[in-house]
């Protein structure tokens, strides 16, 4: 567990990872499992085209990606852009089909905001597509899609919420819609853009990361709006110490399902509170700060806050999933941490209190190369 593990065939090339991650909250441990398989080729078509086949499983939810990379023609200039594009510097060709526990939003708080208790609501995405991306430009990286979910240049996506026996649904536990057609799934094409800029030396790291959704009226009932998120993070070391600072926002205008809100708590965004505890609304605003201190030469310390807020937004979603659960549209949480390094992976151990002094232990093995 935690660990890669690669095998040649050939030309071919496997790769086996698995990660872990527990979170314990007063007397329940919650598991993350994940596992991941993935197939390359240097030369699939005899024109130094690179294949890759990756296959990412987790307990309740799956990935499929091909992916179809082939090197950019020597007369395309640096500069054009648009030609770029459409030659396919990197394209990648993807199927995606999940089925996941909708928690962040549809999910009831409990235990003074720290856990969240999911309902018997999954969403069911499938999706199939193409993502364009133009190789770095200095310090510039941007990718575009097209996809078929029924979701960055152009995407198709299909949304079906289902209850905990797999039938099709289409209110939740209060009797409010799921999708925003009313019907048992939401239809969009998604046109998406992401671009990245970053640098970095022996001191600091500065990145700024956009990322925007259109969703494109091509049919009358396909959903039409407009996603906005960014995160700009940095470093700075102070002596042997890093202290990493990041802010991460996005707005939604348009229509919009519940599940497509942006939601606050959480491992990944307010540690101390359980996914979603905090808020979800159309907008969203999260700061986290680590200050993190070696110890020894494979053990690290770390001090942590983080805080996050909906901006109140929450009243803008359509059925007031956050009201209702009674979700206070903001917190705060802080704690400490200690990383350990070795050649399985590394293991984390999270420490977080929130506002209302509610304990939250978090468990992770991040995989590394063997």
């Amino acid at each position: 567990m935690g660990a890669q593990k690669s095998i040649h065939a050939g030309k071919a090339k496997i790769d086996f990872n698995v990660d872990l991650t527990h979170k314990l909250c007063g007397a329940l441990l919650v598991p993350t499992l994940r596992g991941r398989v993935s197939i390359k080729h240097p030369d699939i078509f005899g024109g130094s085209e690179k294949l890759d086949l990756l296959w990412d499983k987790g307990i309740q939810d799956s990935n499929v990606v091909i992916a179809i990379r082939r090197p950019r023609p020597e007369w395309v200039s640096q500069q054009s852009f648009v030609i770029q594009c459409f030659l396919l510097t990197h394209a990648v060709l993807g199927a995606q089909h999940s089925i996941t526990p909708e928690v962040a939003v549809h999910g009831i708080p409990v235990n003074r905001l720290s856990q969240t208790e999911g309902g018997e609501i999954n969403i069911s995405r499938l999706s199939a597509g193409v993502d364009l991306t133009e190789p770095p430009n200095t310090k510039w990286s941007t990718k575009t899609s097209i996809r078929f979910e029924v979701r960055a240049s152009i995407l198709q996506k299909h949304v079906r919420p289902m209850n905990g026996d797999g039938r099709s649904i289409t209110l939740d536990h209060d009797g409010f819609p799921i999708t925003c057609s009313g019907n048992s799934h939401d239809n969009m094409v998604v046109l998406k853009q992401e671009s990245q800029y970053a640098i970095a030396d022996d001191n600091m790291f500065s990145r700024v990361t956009f990322q925007m959704e259109q969703g494109l009226p091509l049919l009358s009932k396909w959903l039409i709006f407009n996603k906005f998120k960014f995160v700009v993070s940095r470093g700075v070391r102070i002596g042997p110490s890093l202290l990493v600072t990041s802010l991460t926002g996005g707005s939604l205008v348009g229509d919009m399902a519940p599940h497509q809100a942006f939601s606050i708590g959480g491992y990944n965004s307010v540690r101390g509170y359980g996914e979603g505890a905090v808020g979800c609304g159309r907008s969203c605003l999260i700061m986290n700060s680590e200050f993190t201190i070696p110890l020894s030469k494979q053990l690290e310390g770390g001090l942590f806050m983080d805080c996050g807020t909906d901006l109140g937004s929450a009243h803008h979603v359509p059925g007031y999933p956050a009201i209702r659960q009674g979700k206070p549209g903001y917190g705060v949480g802080f704690g400490y941490g200690l990383r350990f390094n070795s050649h399985v992976g590394q293991f984390r151990v999270d420490y977080a209190v929130n506002a209302l002094q509610r304990k939250t232990v978090y468990f992770g093995i991040n995989s590394v190369t063997t």
